[in-house]
């Protein structure tokens, strides 16, 4: 009985911190975080790391396609280019900021998402906002040989764990060599 009883009240009391805890840490409002996003410039700024995202995809795109396709002429190949650069104007980029105020809700408190926009409506906040499409451009740039390395290093582990595997044994049951042909005639 008074083990129920001392369950009962430390339930209670957790139930109360809890209550407590988020009295003090109100959840950041659907409004607040669209604000946020706006003096962030984050519609903006998605479109810009895309676009270069984009064209950095687009040379890869290019050197695989040439392999692939020897024949295309450089006229194709920039009407490769216009398509891929044309599909980013597609973006749902509405929709993906709607996706992501769940998100920042879960992360962020209401004081949280206040300091935010303070800092980022402030001139070094919007400093920082409108360079950061180039930093994470050219940040990505840098970092492309780096990883193209990495998974150069990946593929030949891949490769050398396929070489390693052993190949099935042989039951004895023949195997077809290349293409049975019929009776000969001989004349």
């Amino acid at each position: 009985m008074k083990t129920r009883r001392l369950i009962l009240v430390l339930l209670f009391a957790c139930l109360v911190a809890h209550t407590q805890h988020l009295a003090s840490n109100p959840e950041a409002s659907r409004d607040q975080i669209m604000k946020l996003f706006e003096v962030m410039h984050i519609r903006q700024q998605m479109r810009s790391v895309m676009e270069g995202v984009m064209k950095q995809q687009s040379s890869i795109v290019r050197e695989t396609l040439k392999k692939r396709y020897p024949q295309m002429t450089n006229e194709e190949m920039a009407q490769m280019d216009d398509f891929i650069l044309e599909s980013m104007k597609d973006l749902p980029v509405d929709g993906m900021l709607d996706d992501m105020i769940p998100v920042y809700q879960k992360h962020l408190t209401r004081p949280d998402v206040d300091a935010m926009i303070a800092f980022y409506a402030s001139p070094t906040g919007q400093k920082l906002m409108q360079e950061m499409p180039a930093m994470t451009s050219e940040g990505i740039q840098a970092a492309y040989p780096r990883m193209q390395q990495q998974m150069d290093k990946v593929m030949q582990r891949v490769e050398e764990r396929i070489e390693q595997k052993p190949r099935p044994k042989n039951d004895g049951t023949p195997k077809p060599q290349g293409t049975v042909k019929g009776p000969q005639r001989t004349t």
